[in-house]
């Protein structure tokens, strides 16, 4: 049998993972019909079929079963091996993949990216934006951001900035047709723009004042998993949507939207950067944890205006 390289079992690995070709190649940074090459070469020379492809789907056959289980623990000493290089190094280096929700990304990212780089140059930073819950050990990340309430179980969780805090609005037009809100209870006779999670769940209205805590069950005619598509459509009128004030505010000033409810406040959670609990925590993940929170504890000090 020809020599494997690791180029080809990396290939495998990183199709079987995700059940696709085109999901891969996006990752491995290459054409699909590279990608496909290059596992054509790997099942000639194995003499064996790893894969059943068709033209909808992906999936290992027995014998790529076996030979992912074998392959999973190699991959991992392999990168434990180059990781233990960072610490011979003046700087952590590295490749660091996250997986963040859209308010996250421009709640804690977005503030401290252009610095963390600078301050960290060997350290190569990928930020997947997805609000999904995200298996961060299945897809490979080093880490995710989430809410407090939505972290799983078995993680290290790091508390890293305040969540987006959220809001209640509705466009001038909508509030001409309709009379404004002026207690929760009122949303059940109004037209809500609704957000269902990839899980299926939908997002819940909750409602905070102090020593109160008001469930309200919305009803609308629009669902939607996209926050940009809900401050599209509440910019046109369609209904009332709750979404992070970082998503609205500048439609906020302008008189586009306009915020309703503000006695009552909805539930806002803190974000927090989680990982899995191993023994050694990568070099470049870690300045990342560390960069976070000195951030964090900056913007504690600094004085309020």
């Amino acid at each position: 049998m020809r020599k494997l390289g690791f180029a080809e079992m990396n290939a495998f690995v990183a199709i079987a993972e995700r059940s696709s070709f085109a999901k891969a190649a996006s990752h491995l940074g290459v054409s699909r019909s590279t990608l496909s090459e290059t596992i054509r070469n790997l099942e000639d020379k194995l003499g064996v079929r790893l894969l059943n492809r068709t033209t909808r789907s992906v999936a290992l056959t027995e014998i790529g079963e076996r030979l992912l289980a074998e392959m999973r623990p190699a991959l991992d000493s392999f990168e434990a091996a180059v990781e233990s290089i960072n610490v011979f190094r003046d700087r952590p280096a590295g490749h660091l993949r996250l997986s963040v929700p859209r308010p996250a990304a421009k709640v804690v990212i977005e503030p401290i990216l252009s610095k963390f780089l600078a301050a960290y140059p060997a350290i190569t930073l990928e930020i997947i934006t997805d609000s999904a819950l995200t298996d961060i050990v299945r897809d490979r990340f080093d880490a995710g951001i989430r809410p407090g309430h939505r972290l799983e179980q078995d993680m290290i969780a790091v508390r890293v900035g305040e969540d987006a805090r959220p809001t209640v609005v509705a466009s001038p037009d909508y509030l001409r047709r309709r009379p404004a809100p002026t207690a929760p209870e009122d949303l059940q006779g109004h037209a809500c723009i609704r957000q269902r999670f990839a899980s299926g769940a939908l997002l819940r209205w909750v409602f905070e004042q102090p020593g109160k805590n008001l469930e309200v069950l919305v009803n609308g005619p629009l669902i939607v998993s996209d926050g940009d598509l809900a401050v599209r459509a509440a910019l046109d009128g369609v209904g009332i949507a709750r979404l992070p004030i970082s998503s609205v505010d500048t439609f906020i000033q302008k008189g586009q939207l306009i915020p309703l409810l503000e006695d009552w406040a909805p539930r806002s959670v803190g974000f927090f950067l989680y990982y899995p609990s191993r023994r050694q925590t990568p070099a470049a993940l870690q300045a990342f944890v560390d960069f976070l929170r000195a951030q964090a504890l900056d913007a504690s000090r600094a004085p309020s205006r």
